[in-house]
């Protein structure tokens, strides 16, 4: 069988590669001195760090050390800090490969580690079926898969086998919510899901890619493509309770698939699918294009309303400007009534006064008796 990978190099180093930096060795490789006491028990100096390695790595990451491993330097050195030797001693580790099986086998009887064999991993591949169906891409579970063994004590598998573990129990999960949806659809909606690969929408389009070229509009033609398409979907008349018991990032996943595929890709794939990612779109669209309808409309009142207030800013400068003429020729008719009503009564002034006993220049003199 070809090997199933589903974790890329960088996952696979996090989850397996003995840690190096200082705040990981002081939590996982830190020796008690219950464990100092076992490992001095060995008679040679290569043997206790070898022994101490083994079980530093049984406890974190959870796994058995492979034959010829290099170990990483700072592993080493702050190994043999602990045990008073030099981190060079651990290169005559092993030499009897016996050495390194008796070794394990001490571990596994006094610390209580299991093989992932018989019962115990029975049980992790249950507990595996059940966190697929909740695990949100193929790292979480794997990486969860790892914190399982290590919390029941049990030596981590090899990587292939964890990758092919956790990608069966994927695909078993998906087919499991594939099954509960299409489950709860009777056969008049089979039948008008299907029915969306094949039905023509004009345009040599299916109705499903119809459906799926949504976009927020601007206009009224936007408007009422959106409408057409929420009125077709509401139409369906498909319960929404159907994606009761199934995670948010299924249902992402279902819809992400269905905008990805064609309609000639979905009518090829197996019938509980197909129809769990049709249900999935129709239901999840018409929320989508429901909000599209609305983030729409409020786009039409907002450009109406700034055009309405375009408008009436320019009528208004247009109106403060005829006020301003008004004023002004007010103005100016009022200064030059002014200067016309000055000029009227100055030219009706008197030019002298006539003096008591005085006659006014030009009138003869009175004669007398």
């Amino acid at each position: 069988m070809p090997r199933r990978s589903i974790l890329t190099d960088r996952q696979r180093a996090a989850l397996f590669d003995l840690p190096t930096d200082e705040a990981s060795m002081l939590r996982h490789y830190t020796l008690a001195d219950d464990d100092l006491e076992l490992i001095h028990a060995r008679r040679r100096s290569h043997n206790r760090f070898g022994f101490a390695l083994q079980l530093c790595a049984l406890r974190y990451p959870g796994r058995l050390l492979a034959p010829g491993e290099v170990i990483p330097l700072a592993v080493t050195r702050f190994l043999a800090a602990q045990l008073g030797i030099r981190p060079d001693e651990l290169a005559g580790y092993a030499a009897r490969e016996e050495t390194r099986h008796e070794h394990l086998a001490a571990l596994r009887a006094i610390y209580g580690y299991k093989m992932f064999t018989g019962r115990g991993a029975r049980d992790l591949k249950a507990w595996l079926e059940g966190a697929a169906e909740t695990a949100r891409s193929n790292e979480d579970l794997a990486r969860r898969f790892v914190e399982q063994c290590r919390a029941a004590q049990t030596i981590l598998p090899g990587i292939t086998v964890i990758e092919r573990l956790c990608a069966d129990a994927l695909v078993a999960a998906e087919r499991r919510v594939d099954a509960v949806v299409a489950g709860q659809l009777d056969d008049d909606m089979r039948t008008r899901l299907d029915a969306l690969l094949t039905e023509d929408a004009g345009g040599s389009v299916t109705r499903f890619v119809w459906l799926r070229q949504f976009e927020i509009g601007r206009n009224s033609a936007d408007m009422n493509r959106l409408l057409d398409r929420l009125e077709f979907l509401q139409a369906l008349a498909l319960d929404r309770g159907i994606l009761a018991n199934v995670q948010p990032h299924r249902v992402a996943r279902l819809r992400r698939q269905g905008e990805r595929y064609f309609a000639g890709d979905l009518r090829d794939i197996s019938g509980d699918r197909r129809l769990a990612i049709l249900a999935v779109c129709a239901l999840e669209w018409r929320g989508a294009i429901a909000d599209a309808v609305v983030e729409t409309h409020d786009r039409i009142v907002g450009k109406t309303w700034r055009e309405a207030k375009s408008r009436c800013d320019a009528r208004m400068d247009d109106a403060k400007l005829a006020l301003k003429d008004t004023l002004q020729s007010f103005k100016t008719l009022g200064a030059a009534l002014l200067e016309a009503h000055e000029d009227r009564a100055s030219s009706k002034r008197p030019s002298a006064m006539p003096v008591a006993g005085y006659p006014s220049k030009g009138l003869s003199p009175r004669p007398s008796n």
